[in-house]
């Protein structure tokens, strides 16, 4: 897990787990959206998932998340389904290739 600090504040993070390497999560605070925090964070992740061995990075997206991961070269490859409160909840699923290492 890798965590971004402003003024001593946590605001934004990410975590890369399992053996095939999941993004598991990226979040970065509302008042940061739009500043370049969630693709820098996304970049660092995909070079430690490089540095890592990882051929593919699987992510499942938040849906309201999905077109931030495809301007980073996400493409997806299916999608999973919760039921969440009796509602059904449709997350896709991505996949990236990390940058190669040399």
């Amino acid at each position: 897990m890798y965590v971004a600090f402003s003024g001593g504040e946590a605001v934004g993070f990410y975590a890369l787990v399992g053996g095939g390497l999941e993004l598991e999560h990226l979040w970065v605070l509302p008042a940061w959206i739009g500043t370049g925090l969630g693709r820098t964070l996304f970049e660092h992740a995909m070079r430690r998932a490089a540095e890592l061995g990882a051929s593919l990075v699987r992510i499942e997206s938040d849906p309201n998340a999905e077109g931030f991961y495809r301007r980073m070269g996400a493409r997806r490859v299916g999608e999973n389904v919760y039921e969440l409160e009796g509602r059904e909840r449709v997350l896709p699923v991505m996949v990236v290739e990390p940058p190669k290492t040399r």
